[in-house]
C-alpha cells in the first residue's frame, strides 16, 4: 500500500526537469525547439519550471544574453565543463534530465564530450535524437550508441527513424518512443487578409522560412519560379531567415550572395524577396499565414526533422518538398506534394498543378491541417510529461544506475 501511495504521489507532483541543449537567444533550430517544448511542458507541469543547461560555443559564451532559466552554461569545447555540469545536476533536486541531441552542438570528435556528461550522471536521462546518421559505423554512430546506453529512453519524431535505431544500432525497441515535432495551434485561415496587411494583395506568395544554408536548395526554387513567371507574373517567392550562425562564421554571406546573383541572372528582381531576419515566433506565424504554397527543396535525403516544414503543415499550408525522410513522413497520404531532387522543372510543374486546381490545393491544406492537430505543442508537451512520469513510476525511491527499460508497463508512444 505504501508503494502504491508513493507512486500516486510521484505521478501527481510537479516534476523538476533539467534540459541540456542549445537555447534562445542563440539562432538555431534546437534552441527554438527547446524553448517551445519547455513552454508547453511548463504550462501543464504546474508550479514547476524548466531549468536549462545551455551549451555555448566559445565565441558566443559571453555575447548572448540568456534568459533566467538558463542557469548553467557548458562551454562547448571544454571537456571538464561537461563533467562539472553532471556533478551540478547530481546534487540538484532534478527528477530527470532531458538531452536535446544534435552532433554539432557538443565538443569533441563527433560531439563526444556529451557522452562524458551522460556517463557521469546519476539522474535518469531521456535523449531526443534530432539526427541519426545513415552510416552506423564510425565515431558518430559510437556516440549515438553510448548515449542510448546511458539513456532510460530515447525519443525520435518518426517511425522510420525508430526502426533505424532498432535495426542498424541494435537499440531495444522498448527503449524508443516516438513523439512528433511540436507546432503552434493556429486557426485555419485564408491568406488574403494577411497578404493585404503586407501590401501583397493580388500576389501568389510562395516561400520558405529557415536559417540559410547550402543544403536548403533554394537555387532550385528560384529556377522553378523563373519558369512560372511568364504565365504568372504575380508570383512572389519569399526567402525568409538569416544565414545559419555557423555558416556566417565559416563563409559569411557567400550563399545568400550566390542566391541574389541567381535572382539577377534569372530576371526575378520583382518576383523574389529576401527577408534577412531571424523571426520571432509571432513574426514567423504572420508569414506562415501569408504564404500560399510552402516549399522546402532541401538536398539531404536523410534529414529526419524540419521545424519549418512541421510548422507549415500545422498551419494547413499546401507544401511541396523534395523527398527527405521527414517530408516523406509528414506529407504522405496526399498531405502535400513531393518532387525529385534538384529538379526545378518538376517543382514548377507541381506549383502549376496547385495554382490551376484550387480544389486540389484546398484538399491538401485541409488534410495537412487535420494532421497538424496531432502535433500541437500542448499535445506534444503532454506526451513528454506522460513519458517522464512513466519512467519515474518505474524507479525505486533510491536512484539506481542507468539501465535499459524492459519492465511490463508499456511506454506511451505516438504514431503520428
Amino acid at each position: 500500500m505504501h508503494n502504491i501511495q508513493h507512486i500516486l504521489t510521484r505521478q501527481q507532483k510537479p516534476l523538476n526537469i533539467i534540459y541540456v541543449s542549445s537555447y534562445i537567444p542563440r539562432k538555431c533550430g534546437i534552441a527554438t525547439y527547446t524553448k517551445d517544448l519547455t513552454n508547453a511542458i511548463n504550462l501543464i507541469n504546474s508550479h514547476s519550471l524548466a531549468e536549462i543547461l545551455v551549451v555555448t560555443p566559445l565565441h558566443e559564451h559571453e555575447s548572448l544574453d540568456y534568459p533566467w532559466e538558463a542557469k548553467y552554461k557548458i562551454s562547448r569545447d571544454d571537456l571538464s565543463d561537461y563533467v562539472t555540469a553532471a556533478q551540478y545536476v547530481n546534487l540538484s533536486h532534478a527528477d530527470l534530465v532531458v538531452l536535446e541531441h544534435e552532433f554539432g552542438l557538443f565538443g569533441g570528435d563527433a560531439g563526444e564530450y556529451i557522452v562524458h556528461f551522460a556517463e557521469a550522471l546519476n539522474k535518469p536521462l531521456i535523449t531526443t535524437f534530432h539526427t541519426v546518421p545513415q552510416e552506423y559505423t564510425g565515431k558518430m554512430a559510437e556516440v549515438l550508441r553510448r548515449l542510448a546506453t546511458r539513456s532510460r529512453v530515447v525519443t525520435v519524431m518518426m517511425e522510420p527513424v525508430a526502426k533505424k535505431l532498432v535495426s542498424n544500432y541494435h537499440i531495444p525497441r522498448s527503449k524508443v518512443v516516438i513523439i512528433p515535432h511540436g507546432v503552434p495551434d493556429l486557426p485555419f485561415n485564408s491568406t488574403e487578409a494577411h497578404k493585404a496587411k503586407r501590401r501583397l494583395a493580388g500576389r501568389i506568395v510562395l516561400g520558405n522560412i529557415n536559417l540559410l544554408h547550402r543544403n536548403k536548395g533554394i537555387e532550385y526554387a528560384l529556377e522553378a519560379v523563373a519558369a512560372l513567371v511568364p504565365r504568372h507574373p504575380e508570383i512572389l517567392y519569399v526567402c525568409i531567415g538569416q544565414s545559419h550562425p555557423e555558416v556566417l562564421r565559416q563563409e559569411g554571406e557567400a550563399y545568400r550572395n550566390f542566391l541574389k546573383k541567381r535572382v539577377r541572372e534569372l530576371g526575378l528582381k520583382k518576383n523574389v524577396l529576401f527577408v534577412n531576419k531571424y523571426l520571432s515566433l509571432k513574426d514567423l506565424i504572420k508569414w506562415l499565414k501569408t504564404i500560399d504554397i510552402y516549399i522546402t527543396p532541401y538536398l539531404d535525403p536523410q534529414q529526419i526533422t524540419s521545424g519549418a516544414l512541421a510548422y507549415a503543415v500545422g498551419a494547413g499550408k499546401a507544401c511541396i518538398s523534395t523527398p527527405y525522410l521527414y517530408a516523406k513522413e509528414v506529407l504522405a497520404n496526399d498531405r502535400g506534394m513531393l518532387v525529385p531532387w534538384q529538379n526545378p522543372q518538376a517543382l514548377s510543374e507541381a506549383i502549376s498543378e496547385l495554382l490551376n486546381n484550387p480544389a486540389r490545393k484546398g484538399e491538401i491544406e485541409k488534410r495537412a491541417y487535420q494532421y497538424g492537430r496531432l502535433m500541437t505543442w500542448s499535445h506534444v508537451g503532454n506526451q513528454h510529461l506522460n513519458l517522464f512520469r512513466t519512467i519515474l513510476t518505474r524507479m525505486p525511491v533510491k536512484m539506481p544506475a542507468p539501465r535499459d527499460i524492459h519492465e511490463d508497463t508499456p511506454l506511451p508512444s505516438s504514431q503520428h
